[in-house]
């Protein structure tokens, strides 16, 4: 028999280290025990058994050439039981020799090559046949398909990727109020102020990206495809909304509206990230929320739920528009919130984020805590948005006003709670929020780094004599120390919780990072923490449209300037690394990132390379930071038109009495 919540004897957990609901046994574990029986007792009899079984994989996997792993391979993809695959392995092992000792060579090598494996190709696609069914159970949030979409009317698909949202992306910009939302879901009222099938939509789009499973694709296998089906829904719904305005604009509506930007801004579809961005600034602007007089909603006849949810959207609207425009050098739309917010101390100690559908241990969220900590952040990131912008006004960026800034965010960063310190090994939204706070470090002074050598792209030669532009001393040692703080980061992350679901603003801050290293003259390829990012960006870029094109950006920027530096040749360096920078990657030659620079022909249209695509790969370089920013930029949410025309909102919103 089971011990209530003994994950050691329930079969999802052993066989796919999943979490199990708790209950004794879940309906997985009795519906595989019908049909197979309990596990063998040596599972659980041998407190080993566990590290002999991996042993013997790794040694399988070094002792054994591609081909002769393949079977192997194909049982595990199968879905072999651990038993299984120990039977396997002791079949097998009879004849495997014992490892010689490695040379101090081929160590020096393994250590360097530790931990930045790059990545090339498409996410892990697990198959139908190991569907997301066997997640039902332990799904943390359980919601119905109907009635909010005809896309599918598979509970468990929506539970699985609503619980992924809730889990990796919700968290970091958290502008719905996540208990109320679930619960209007729930309940399924087509006529709820708090949910609607647009919203829903949205929202599993998006979600979809955060998923591994055949059934998140309309293409299985290309991520281009992840979600379209549900994105093609909301979009319908989109239209039906558009007469929305002024006073009869719905809540829900601003909240999908917003989450299509984010789905906007990974797939980089022409100029709509900004498009659905500026047009949820404009409801949000109708209905009083933001750049308005302040508003006491308690002087309001709303109820609880509505209060706290426009609270939740007012906030998290301000903080994505402080991230996306400081991200790009560009002055913030929203000059403030006029609502207070959420009480900080509403998340409790008692309150966790679950690793769905990690088996990791659970972490303390402090959700409302970070969120409150972003909010003093965001009003930074507001200040140095309109000092940077290159539309500023000159005499406000001055070395002065970088060092006001700079104090705040030192000055933010110190009272952050012990609890936010990485050695806590905190959720991963906690982390982010660090990444956000060094990368604003690093943004501070990128306009001090433009035209400074030691590679310039957009001349394509490399410069002979010293250039009198010279990028502040100080200004780079700021910005390398945060590159390296964020590859910290990053790393932990990785370590943690993998990089494989990560929210789509670590991609911005590991890269931003990277091109920091790039700027410095010292710059090193083998550098630890530089190789790290490479690795952690690979992952992440291999997830998403957009990321794909930056990694092909970023590739043949390093490319170029190691060829603008002072390279040793004779420095011996991985096989990977070698493929990747410094092998012959001209478009026409067949190469395992090749693929990446589809649909860049958009950037050589409008003047963004120097030559075609079909050029030399000096072509696709980034001549900086500032440079890598502006492509950045293009890809991701378009042009921004600075909210030309954009006229007052009309309507008159939420009352103030």
């Amino acid at each position: 028999m089971f011990e209530t919540g003994d994950q050691d004897g329930c079969v999802t957990f052993n066989q796919y280290a999943q979490r199990c609901s708790g209950m004794a046994p879940c309906r997985n574990c009795r519906h595989r025990l019908a049909e197979h029986g309990a596990q063998p007792d040596g599972i659980q009899t041998d407190p080993e058994y566990h590290k002999k079984l991996l042993s013997d994989v790794f040694r399988l996997i070094q002792m054994t050439d591609e081909a002769g792993l393949q079977p192997f391979l194909e049982l595990v993809r199968n879905g072999a039981t651990f038993p299984e695959a120990r039977c396997y392995l002791d079949e097998i092992s009879q004849g495997l020799p014992t490892p010689e000792i490695a040379s101090s060579e081929s160590l020096r090598e393994v250590r360097l090559r530790a931990g930045y494996e790059i990545e090339s190709g498409a996410p892990p696609l697990r198959s139908k046949v190991m569907d997301v069914h066997y997640l039902c159970d332990s799904a943390p949030v359980k919601v119905p398909a109907k009635p909010w979409t005809t896309v599918t009317d598979d509970d468990a698909l929506v539970s699985h990727l609503i619980s992924l949202y809730f889990t990796w992306d919700y968290p970091f910009y958290a502008f719905a109020d996540r208990d109320i939302l679930i619960k209007h879901m729930q309940a399924g009222n087509l006529q709820s102020d708090f949910c609607n099938p647009y919203l829903v939509n949205a929202l599993l789009a998006n979600a979809c990206h955060y998923s591994h499973y055949s059934e998140a694709y309309t293409v299985p296998g290309d991520v281009k495809t992840k979600g379209t089906d549900f994105l093609a829904e909301a979009e319908r719904h989109m239209q039906n909304n558009r007469f929305e305005k002024g006073s009869i604009v719905r809540l829900a509506t601003l909240q999908a509206t917003l989450l299509l930007y984010e789905r906007y801004s990974m797939v980089g579809d022409d100029d709509n990230g900004y498009t659905m961005l500026n047009q949820a600034i404009e409801m949000a602007e109708a209905l009083g929320i933001i750049n308005r007089p302040e508003l006491n909603l308690n002087r309001s006849f709303m109820s609880e739920d509505m209060i706290s949810s426009v609270k939740r959207t007012a906030w998290g609207l301000f903080q994505i528009d402080t991230i996306v425009h400081t991200n790009f050098l560009r002055p913030s739309l929203v000059t403030d919130v006029s609502i207070e917010r959420i009480d900080r101390d509403a998340s409790k100690p008692t309150d966790m984020w679950i690793a769905y559908p990690l088996n990791i241990p659970d972490r303390p969220t402090w959700l409302s805590q970070a969120f409150d900590e972003a909010c003093h952040l965001s009003y930074i990131a507001r200040d140095m948005s309109r000092t940077l912008s290159p539309g500023s006004d000159p005499v406000g960026n001055t070395p002065e006003q970088k060092l006001d800034l700079y104090k705040k965010l030192r000055q933010w960063e110190a009272n952050l709670p012990a609890t936010f310190m990485p050695r806590e090994r905190p959720a991963p939204h906690i982390l982010l929020l660090l990444m956000r706070y060094h990368a604003l470090l690093i943004n501070l002074y990128c306009d001090w780094f433009d035209g400074k050598p030691p590679f310039n792209t957009m001349t394509g030669q490399v410069a002979q004599e010293p250039s009198t532009r010279v990028a502040d001393a100080g200004a780079l040692k700021i910005a390398l120390s945060s590159a390296r703080e964020i590859a910290s980061l990053a790393r932990l992350h990785k370590d943690e919780y993998g990089m494989e679901r990560a929210h789509q603003f670590a991609m911005y801050a590991i890269l931003l990072a990277l091109f920091a290293f790039l700027e410095q003259q010292s710059f090193n390829l083998l550098d630890h923490d530089f190789l790290s990012l490479t690795s952690a960006f690979s992952i992440l870029a291999a997830r998403s449209p957009v990321g794909m094109h930056l990694f092909h950006i970023f590739r043949h920027s390093v490319k170029f300037r190691l060829q603008c530096g002072k390279w040793e040749s004779s420095v011996k360096v991985p096989e990977e690394l070698d493929e990747l920078f410094f092998k012959n990657t001209a478009p026409e030659i067949p190469g395992r990132w090749n693929h990446y620079a589809e649909g860049l022909q958009r950037l050589c249209d409008e003047g963004e390379y120097i030559g075609s695509l079909d050029g030399g790969w000096q072509a696709h370089a980034a001549s900086g930071i500032n440079d890598m920013l502006r492509k950045y930029e293009r890809l991701s949410v378009g042009k921004s038109d600075e909210m030309h025309g954009r006229g007052e909102s009309s309507g008159f919103g939420f009352s103030a009495e």
